[in-house]
């Protein structure tokens, strides 16, 4: 895995080649008239606000819980994420808007500056698509930063095959069409990130952990008599965590299936970060060995016990 330092270095580097051609494409595209050349470097200019936000979270992140922040400023990465999501979908509602007013009246566009930009930005989306990505893609923001410039480049690949169009057809409405793809791969690319963010900010379990599976995992342990409370959530990208209360026989070790139970989520479910309270029940056998009221008045979420689904 990258480290990040490593990470600061390869979205550096994007960040200079982007800003580079971005600013060189907002000229051509003023000079060419074209709003597909615009739009791309509208997008470009997300990107770079993607790459600026990734490394502002990744120096945030780097800093120890201390006083109130009990988790450090780990979420930091996730605000860039939604952050650049919600840039996204602004910025695509205008370029469609944009975009839709050109094919009713479209303007004069030169083809042949729309399709040396568009070939010349591919090759520089290609270079930053390959520095960003040897980042570590784990992280939500970093990710987030890596699709933005795979969409631009999927983008610029668009508006070139509307530069071939316009130059060979002179069919000025292409260049509107290629705007409209952007728009699609724009709010494609803005509702996934707000989507993974706010799952992380309700606190839902991540994609690739199944509660229910994880808890009939634990209850099925020896010594296990039942687990309720049970709750799994991602402090970051890439960092989940876990928290449950479990009862166990009255002849059973406390400390010794708890043990037993964080080696099975860290080892069978890659969760390193779990807190377990474990009780013993009133009795081994009865309506008491089935019931949590005498330890918890009010138990959030189902409770998985040996034997049932």
């Amino acid at each position: 895995m990258a480290s990040r330092d490593s990470d600061r270095r390869w979205l550096a580097g994007a960040l200079a080649v982007i800003t580079v051609f971005m600013l060189g494409e907002v000229a051509i595209g003023i000079v060419a008239g074209s709003l597909a050349l615009l739009s791309d470097a509208a997008h470009m200019l997300t990107d770079a606000a993607a790459i600026v936000l990734a490394l502002w979270a990744i120096r945030l992140a780097a800093r120890p819980a201390e006083g109130r922040m009990t988790y450090g400023w780990k979420r930091v990465e996730i605000l860039s994420a939604q952050a650049n999501g919600v840039t996204l979908l602004v910025l695509a509602a205008w370029l469609a808007y944009e975009a839709v007013r050109r094919l009713i009246e479209p303007p004069e566009v030169t083809g042949t500056l729309v399709l040396i930009t568009a070939l010349a930005g591919i090759v520089v989306n290609v270079a930053a698509t390959w520095m960003v990505s040897r980042a570590n893609r784990a992280s939500l923001n970093v990710e987030g930063a890596f699709q933005h410039i795979l969409n631009d480049l999927f983008a610029f690949t668009a508006t070139a095959v509307a530069g071939v169009v316009m130059v060979t057809t002179g069919y000025a409405r292409a260049d509107a069409i290629a705007t409209l793809v952007v728009v699609a791969l724009m709010i494609k690319a803005g509702i996934e990130l707000v989507r993974a963010s706010t799952r992380v900010f309700l606190e839902a379990a991540p994609e690739d952990l199944i509660p229910a599976a994880i808890g009939r995992d634990m209850a099925a342990r020896d010594g296990v008599v039942e687990v309720h409370d049970l709750h799994i959530w991602e402090i970051t990208s890439g960092s989940p965590a876990l928290s449950a209360h479990v009862l166990v026989a009255p002849d059973s070790d406390c400390h010794a299936v708890r043990a037993d139970l964080n080696r099975l989520v860290a080892e069978g479910h890659h969760i390193e970060h779990s807190t377990l309270q474990v009780d013993h029940v009133l009795s081994p056998a009865g309506p008491e060995a089935r019931s949590v009221g005498a330890h918890c008045a009010h138990m959030h979420g189902p409770a998985h016990r040996p034997g049932h689904p």
